[in-house]
């Protein structure tokens, strides 16, 4: 409080200096203070840089690190000394003495109250926009690696006959010079012109002149300079026409010169240059002439003919020459898009072939046995059936399978067959007890692969398993099952010290284990546990009793997170696949190179292309690069990770793709060349999802070579809905082995159906040859539906299984009580000129939680089949062993009345098939799936008995045969066939 009293109200105390302990202690908790500061942001610098040397990827880390500290210093140096120099030297050119306005009465005393820190002023100014410049630089680090080590394409563009690596490499660090030398005018400008003005060299109110001579000269460089600039950008901007987008046609992202680019911006773009040019040297002659007169002029003329030549005229040609013939003027610039975006997306070899869509054999049943020969038809859905796995094959609550499941090719007797598989992957969710030594130490890792016969179910509609139980046994052999590495691993585990880890348990127990791979960071060192420490923010790693000699922390564990971070430079698959690989499991991650400055190449964003109602329904499945937007891309590398050890390798994939090369220089010895691929690997490599989700939206518009339909819009098709779900989205592409009609064998192939643009009959189907290792990999056949008739779509037909009354009705039932449907992916397979559609339809029944296959919807040629197996739907479709029956009315309870025979073997048969029947439905009532698949199976034996003892009474002059079947309904409509 003041002192209010003249005096002071009592005893002074004086405060002496502290005591040389206390200023000890003081400077010693500063400094420790200082230092854990600079530990704390040096930790996040440590644990990167012993991460990447733990995965044998430092060069990596130390190029990017490298390429990112001289980006940060070159251009944040040239910014500062631009900025500083012009601020010394408006200072330097400061009138000796100012005018005694008013104004400068009031300058004075700011001039005054710097003066005493004008260097310091002008340090903290020149550091500050260093810094700002220098880290804007530091992040084109992908920019300049690209225009350094850029490699050439062999191709030239149309316009300009440059190569399309000066788009792809050039172009874009040019465009980056030019940005950083505008900035660095602009700012020079804004802080030669205050510190003119500060020091009297402009005056805004002041009588007489409003600028020195040498203030005058001095700005007017630097003006010269930004117009020079302007120049150097309108003739970059004649470059820029060949990867301009537009809006044409409807098309979004339309790339590359129009009529109207090439007739009227290019010419405006040449004299806008001119202009330039010639204004920027009257603003530096200004130094001679000290009069704005000249370049004010200039300057105002550059401005009048951006509007009038690049902006008016453009316009003019637009309305009066395109438009009332935009065909024929257009037609040569669409033909350069065409060849260009079928080249950039790989799409230029496509084959279409056209397709009637109608079978034209009269006799169906000769066909029944060239389904089997044309496709392996899957009834499996990995999108459907993770549930059932995790329910089946899931053994304990911390083990869990993804929400998509993934399929693949494996051997069996000699023959390839496609097969669903899962690995059983850690789940800290249903751990029993969450704590940290829990979570982090003990359980650390899955335990094995499950794997099903896609083309098959058993007698319970449950998938067929070759790879199952806990260790898994099966088909697949021997390998290391631990899985240390997975889509579901999100978080750290430190392993191989003192702390057992919980391998797995069985009728013995729960078994342990420790980490004997060298994966992951060493923990031994203190300080490699404090950096950890600080970076996770987990004190407890500092001083655990669990971490000692041989623990090692492993984080990164995902897949795609791993590629991602030892080739940052790559676009990744959404979705990574397991394999057993030569006795390890390894996930197989597909990765591209993309670029945004192919010419005349239409852009699409990889977000929008590669999203369908798996992304929209699942955690799993993602899509690529979500605004990511290419007008080029190559699946050229294909990369593994160990799902024990961790182990990234990166595979040249395509030895052609002049980005992958050009990254391989900036990052040598990272990737391996393709001759290095197992044939184990090789047998499961596949064309990519995603890169396919591509191709087939850029398909609906450039399946077509002329320009003159792709004008018309009438050849325009669209990727449909899937019809199986309610999320509005795409349909997915599905991996089938199949046949296409040129084709004489069987092929492991990704296949997708197109429809025309509004409507929903089928346009097109398509399919790519997915066998890695073949000569027709990455083959895209198109078989076009005529447009004079209509074929049924996927929407259509998936319409017409649920019109069809009988089909309805069996739904109907299906859903009954507590039961929910399931449609599993409907599968299109060409045949004899005819389309046949397949849908596996699942039950969640009763108590059971997980789906279970019980029907198969099948149409072909306008016939539509609902059974309990996929041969049996087959067989009704073509006939081949007389219409299968229909499913048992599981509302009904009615007892049917036994028919009469004369028989005694189809008595006795009749009245086995009515005892299996009543068990059938008994089991219904208990919700009993497996007592009901056996008496299903009780009653399909029984009806065959009684068919062919009815036959074999027949041939011999007995009654009457085939009315004698027991009826499942009162209505008597036919007996029921079991479900598998």
């Amino acid at each position: 409080m003041p002192d209010r009293g003249g005096g002071p109200s009592g005893p002074r105390i004086r405060v002496g200096r502290p005591s040389r302990r206390v200023r000890t202690l003081l400077m010693t908790l500063g400094v420790l203070a200082v230092l854990g500061m600079a530990f704390t942001m040096f930790a996040g610098f440590l644990t990167d840089w012993l991460w990447y040397r733990s995965v044998n990827y430092s060069s990596v880390f130390t190029t990017t690190l490298w390429t990112k500290i001289g980006l940060f210093f070159v251009f944040g140096l040239l910014m500062a000394l631009a900025v500083g120099f012009n601020i010394w030297l408006a200072h330097r050119l400061r009138p000796p003495l100012s005018a005694m306005s008013m104004e400068q009465q009031n300058l004075d005393r700011y001039r005054m109250g710097i003066a005493p820190y004008k260097k310091w002023l002008l340090f903290g100014i020149t550091a500050l926009v260093g810094l700002i410049a220098g880290a804007s630089a530091s992040g084109q680090w992908r920019t300049w690696l690209m225009w350094v080590n850029g490699v050439p394409f062999g191709q030239k563009d149309p316009q300009f006959k440059l190569d399309v690596s000066f788009y792809a490499f050039d172009l874009p660090w040019y465009r980056f010079l030019l940005g950083f030398g505008f900035a660095a005018a602009i700012l020079s400008v804004i802080a030669a012109a205050l510190t003119h003005y500060l020091y009297g060299g402009l005056r805004v109110t002041s009588p007489g002149a409003r600028a020195t001579a040498a203030a005058t000269g001095h700005l007017s460089v630097l003006i010269g300079i930004f117009v020079a600039l302007k120049a150097v950008a309108y003739w970059l901007d004649r470059y820029g026409l060949a990867v301009k987008s537009s809006d044409f046609r409807a098309t979004d992202n339309w790339t590359g010169l129009r009529y109207v680019d090439a007739n009227a911006y290019l010419p405006a773009k040449t004299i806008l240059f001119c202009i330039a040019v010639i204004c920027a040297l009257l603003f530096f002659a200004t130094i001679w002439r000290r009069t704005w007169q000249l370049p004010v002029i200039g300057f105002g003329l550059m401005v009048l003919s951006a509007i009038l030549i690049g902006g008016l005229y453009p316009a003019i040609v637009q309305k009066f020459q395109v438009q009332p013939n935009e065909q024929a003027k257009e037609a040569p610039y669409v033909e350069k898009n065409l060849e260009a975006t079928r080249k950039a997306y790989g799409i230029d070899g496509t084959k279409v072939t056209d397709y009637s869509g109608t079978s034209k054999t009269e006799d169906k049943t000769t066909l029944r046995d060239d389904v089997d020969s044309t496709a392996s038809i899957r009834i499996m859905d990995p999108n459907i059936v993770s549930p059932t796995f995790q329910q089946l094959q899931q053994i304990r609550n911390y083990y869990a399978f993804p929400n998509n499941l993934d399929v693949d090719r494996y051997t069996k007797d000699g023959k390839d067959q496609d097969t669903v598989i899962g690995l059983r992957e850690l789940n800290l969710a249903g751990i029993p007890k969450k704590n940290w030594i829990n979570n982090h130490f003990r359980y650390t890792h899955g335990f094995g692969v499950v794997a099903a016969e896609g083309t098959s179910a058993d007698a319970q509609g449950r998938p067929n398993f070759t790879e199952s139980d806990l260790p898994s046994e099966g088909d697949l052999g021997t390998y290391e099952q631990r899985i240390y590495y997975g889509e579901k691993t999100d978080t750290y585990s430190i392993v191989g010290g003192p702390q057992k880890e919980i391998d797995y348990s069985d009728d013995n127990g729960e078994k342990t284990t420790s980490y004997k791979g060298d994966s992951g960071v060493n923990l031994s060192n203190p300080v490699n546990r404090a950096a950890y420490a600080v970076a996770f923010g987990e004190p407890q790693i500092l001083y655990s009793g669990a971490i000692g000699d041989g623990s090692r922390i492993l984080y990164n564990r995902t897949p795609k997170e791993r590629v991602e971070a030892v080739a940052p430079w790559l676009t990744i698959d959404g979705d990574a696949y397991p394999a057993v690989v030569n006795h390890r499991i390894q996930w197989i991650v597909d990765a591209y190179t993309t670029t945004n400055g192919y010419p005349y190449s239409s852009r699409t964003t990889l977000g929008d292309t590669t999203a369908d109602s798996l992304t929209a329904t699942n955690d799993n499945r993602a899509v690529v690069a979500q605004q990511n937007q290419v007008n080029y891309i190559r699946n050229s590398v294909k990369a593994t990770v160990d799902a024990y050890t961790g182990e990234v390798k990166l595979y040249q994939w395509d030895t052609k793709d002049p980005v992958l090369k050009t990254w391989m220089k900036a990052f040598p010895d990272t990737v391996e060349p393709k001759s290095d691929i197992s044939k184990d690997l090789m047998d499961h490599l596949r064309y990519p999802q995603d890169l396919f989700k591509v191709q087939r939206e850029l398909l609906t518009r450039y399946h077509v070579k002329d320009a003159t339909t792709f004008l018309s819009g009438s050849e325009v098709w669209q990727v449909p809905d899937d019809p199986t779900n309610r999320s509005g989205s795409a349909v997915p592409p599905y991996y089938l082995s199949m046949k296409m009609p040129d084709q004489k064998a069987q092929a492991f192939s990704l296949t997708t159906t197109l429809t025309p643009n509004g409507r929903d009959n089928l346009s097109a189907f398509i399919a790519v040859d997915a066998e890695a290792g073949t000569s027709d990999y990455g083959k895209i056949r198109i078989l076009k539906l005529p447009t004079n008739t209509t074929v049924n779509g996927p929407k259509q037909v998936q319409s017409q299984f649920n019109s069809q009354e009988d089909i309805a009705e069996s739904i109907r039932l299906l859903r009954g009580g507590d039961s929910e449907v399931e449609y599993g992916n409907l599968l299109t397979v060409p045949l004899d000129g005819g389309l046949l559609y397949v849908e596996p339809v699942y039950v969640r029944g009763g108590g059971l939680k997980y789906p279970l296959l019980r029907k198969v919807l099948v149409t072909y040629g306008g016939q539509t089949a609902f059974e309990n197996t996929l041969d049996e739907a087959l067989n009704k479709i073509f006939g081949a062993d007389g219409p299968a029956a229909e499913p048992p009315d599981e509302g009904d309870t009615t007892t049917p009345p036994p028919p009469t025979s004369d028989n005694p073997t189809v008595q006795q048969a009749l009245q086995d098939a009515q005892k299996a029947f009543d068990a059938g439905q008994e089991a219904l009532k208990k919700n009993d799936w497996e007592a009901y698949g056996k008496a299903q199976k009780d009653l399909e034996d029984a009806l065959r008995r009684a068919e062919d003892a009815q036959a074999e009474a027949s041939r011999a002059g007995g009654s009457g045969g085939g009315e004698s079947k027991p009826s499942g309904s009162p209505s008597g409509s036919p007996s029921p066939k079991p479900s598998s």
